[in-house]
């Protein structure tokens, strides 16, 4: 039998019930989402359209001996150098006779610059140097190339490192070449032996000996090993 003691206490249990449920039915206060994890990080970290800029035309693409895309020619001469590990998306990006602009570092003294950034204008798209990457090294096929000098090549830091003939053959000379001495003028009817590499951008000779004419050429060795050090006490 329900008294009104009892009548109270369930009257009790059953407003604690109902004040339990409407504290559990409030969310809490949600604050924006944290970004995606694949939007850390992505980019480059620094803004290569802040460096100085050029636009030309490109004329053709030069290449290293083993027939990645070192850089390029424009048509007034520029020779726009480029990290190798860029070589498939330049390829992608870039045909000659597009117009192209190029953030980078101008050479103080040379019609050269070491690009950060090249954008083609015909693709819209642009090529950032973010990083190395891997490539599989091509063998080349000895033989026997000729022509005239068009132009020296150039390394990164300024160094000759090449010459572009003519017909668009890009020679690439080991430095001890220009140590001993070797000097190739624009005009000057230049005989290359070495593996050659072609591809669809041209064909790249990594020299091995170099002369006049055929019967002239003189191999490109080495420099001499300097003394051997001191015997151990």
């Amino acid at each position: 039998m329900l008294t009104v003691r009892n009548l109270g206490l369930l009257a009790g249990t059953a407003l604690l019930l109902l004040q339990t449920q409407g504290h559990a039915q409030v969310a809490p206060p949600v604050g924006p989402p944290p970004p995606p994890a694949e939007a850390v990080g992505v980019g480059p970290i620094y803004d290569a359209t802040q460096l100085p800029s050029i636009k030309g035309v490109v004329r053709q693409f030069t290449q290293t001996p083993r027939g990645d895309v070192d850089g390029l020619i424009l048509t007034d001469g520029t020779e726009v150098k480029t990290p190798p590990h860029l070589s498939s998306q330049i390829a992608y990006a870039v045909r000659p006779g597009s117009t192209v602009v190029v953030h980078g570092l101008r050479a103080a003294a040379l019609p050269l610059v070491r690009a950060v950034s090249i954008t083609d204008e015909t693709s819209k798209i642009t090529i950032t140097d973010e990083g190395p990457g891997r490539r599989v090294d091509p063998a080349g096929v000895p033989t026997l190339s000729s022509g005239r000098v068009r132009m020296p090549l150039h390394g990164p830091e300024g160094e000759i490192d090449g010459v572009l003939l003519d017909d668009g053959t890009v020679l690439r000379l080991p430095p001890e070449a220009y140590r001993g001495g070797t000097r190739l003028e624009p005009g000057q009817p230049v005989v290359a032996e070495g593996s050659v590499l072609t591809t669809p951008f041209g064909k790249v000779v990594d020299v091995t000996a170099l002369g006049a004419t055929r019967d002239r050429l003189e191999p490109l060795a080495p420099q001499p090993p300097g003394p051997p050090p001191p015997p151990r006490p």
